[in-house]
């Protein structure tokens, strides 16, 4: 649809109501091979599957994470198959036209750090295979630069530069890319379990690994409970929902170019539960495979490939992992605060100036690494208050709207968005409230038992949500037209 008149602040050809739909099931499919498939991803899914304890609890726990999340994503994304806006736009009707801008720019900054250190993990897969070489490793032990050896440098800088390119033809590239990427990191996820699997001699689950093995390697992934626990098999569904939860916000971002729901329900369906499900089986399986190998539980598949005896395999496995982590980064954490950073200066930004800003806060990161320490928890805190804008969004668009909304409106400064002044009261104050609940109260207190931090963002999703409807409720004439 075309927008009459809008008001200048609000709007530019980026964030209008998209008019082609040409995202079929298979692009939206590789939307989410290009988010799960990485580096990160693979850590975190090998690292549930072994926390599962067996095959049978792997199964459900899960299977019914990843059909919690195609629900969730369903959610969002049908929103932005009906509006055909961007998450910053959808949000003005829930925080108002202006007040859009603070979930917005929340959802900016954890991206920004996530591009730098998703990055990062990239141009390691490749500094990796690089160093198998005796004169490139003597480079990378005696030169450095920056905090990191030159080497490190010049990889990330390359990997940095080979991202600004996929975005500067706009979303139809990344539609190309992810399309692309996708099934050639499936093939190299099968070959690499195949490969091990022959060189083991053996097919396992994660049985003939010892549990004091398994709690160490473990340590790291935010579960509590013993290996395969009713403890443990909540948490891992709980953090396997909880890692998307940035993409819960901004799936309309994508969705919006699909033609129909049809569509987006069937991308969806083999994107999430059955990818998810298939994903962390085989992470699980290679996982199990290396350590019968190795002797090591290797929860990196750069440090599988890197043990590698032929440099081919280790040089496919490291550009292909290379490749995917690209993916997501583009996916998530490029595309996002590209919009993100439209919204809030729409006649200055666009979507690739967005996105430069994005890529250049990231450069400017890489020589201090903060995703290497402690200021990951700060991200961390950052994103959990993610939980409550979801939260509201949904409750304002499908519980108060009924799934209908005025998407002329979304783009004049003047109209029902307005609030008060453009800022919807009721949003902000159950924004903070849930916001308590999902971060304050968990990061910097002991009042919350130990165990609430892993289910913090669901609690940030109810408490923000509840509260946004009871504000509703009680303050029914906050819209001004």
């Amino acid at each position: 649809m075309s927008v009459t008149n809008p008001s200048p602040s609000l709007y530019n050809e980026d964030l209008a109501p998209a008019e082609t739909r040409n995202w079929g099931a298979f692009s939206i499919f590789n939307v989410w091979t290009s988010d799960v498939h990485s580096l990160w991803g693979y850590y975190l899914a090998a690292s549930l599957f072994l926390l599962c304890g067996s095959f049978i609890n792997f199964v459900i726990a899960i299977g019914i994470g990843s059909l919690v999340i195609f629900v969730l994503m369903s959610l969002v994304g049908n929103a932005g198959v009906k509006t055909g806006v961007p998450f910053p736009v959808l949000a003005r009707a829930s925080f108002g036209t202006f007040g859009a801008n603070l979930p917005a720019l929340v959802r900016a900054i954890v991206a920004c750090f996530w591009y730098g250190a998703q990055t990062s993990a990239a141009s390691g897969a490749i500094v990796a295979l690089l160093i198998r070489n005796e004169s490139l490793l003597h480079f990378h032990q005696s030169s450095h630069m920056l905090g990191h050896s030159t080497l490190e440098v010049i990889c990330y800088v390359i990997i940095w530069a080979l991202q600004l390119l996929i975005i500067q033809r706009g979303m139809e590239t990344v539609r190309k890319f992810q399309d692309w990427a996708g099934p050639a990191v499936w093939i190299m996820m099968l070959l690499l379990a195949i490969y091990l699997i022959i060189k083991a001699g053996t097919f396992s689950f994660g049985g003939n690994i010892p549990q004091d093995v398994l709690l160490t390697a473990t340590k790291d992934a935010g579960v509590s409970g013993a290996p395969g626990s009713v403890a443990a098999l909540a948490a891992v569904a709980a953090t396997w929902i909880t890692y998307f939860a940035a993409l819960y916000l901004n799936f309309c971002d994508f969705s919006r170019f699909a033609p129909d729901q049809a569509t987006l329900r069937k991308g969806n369906l083999w994107g999430l539960p059955v990818n998810l499900l298939a994903f962390c089986l085989v992470a699980g399986v290679t996982t199990t495979a290396a350590y019968t190998v190795y002797g090591e539980v290797l929860l990196h598949p750069d440090a599988i490939s890197a043990k590698f005896d032929s440099w081919f395999l280790a040089a496919l496995a490291a550009l292909t992992f290379a490749v995917a982590t690209l993916g997501i980064n583009v996916v998530a954490n490029f595309v996002s605060p590209a919009f993100d950073f439209a919204n809030v200066f729409p006649r200055q930004i666009n979507f690739k100036r967005g996105g430069y800003i994005a890529a250049f806060i990231a450069l400017v990161l890489y020589p201090f690494a903060p995703w290497e320490t402690g200021a990951a928890h700060f991200v961390n805190f950052i994103g959990s208050t993610m939980g409550p804008v979801f939260g509201i969004m949904m409750v304002d668009y499908y519980l108060i709207r009924k799934g209908e909304v005025d998407v002329e409106a979304l783009y004049h400064e003047n109209g029902e968005f307005r609030f008060e002044g453009g800022w919807n009261v009721n949003a902000l104050i159950a924004f903070v409230v849930g916001a308590i609940f999902s971060s304050i109260l968990p990061t910097f207190t002991t009042v919350l038992p130990a165990w609430w931090g892993t289910y913090g963002w669901f609690f940030g999703v109810a408490v923000g949500g509840l509260s946004y409807m009871a504000l509703v409720a009680m303050r029914p004439r906050q819209r001004l037209a």
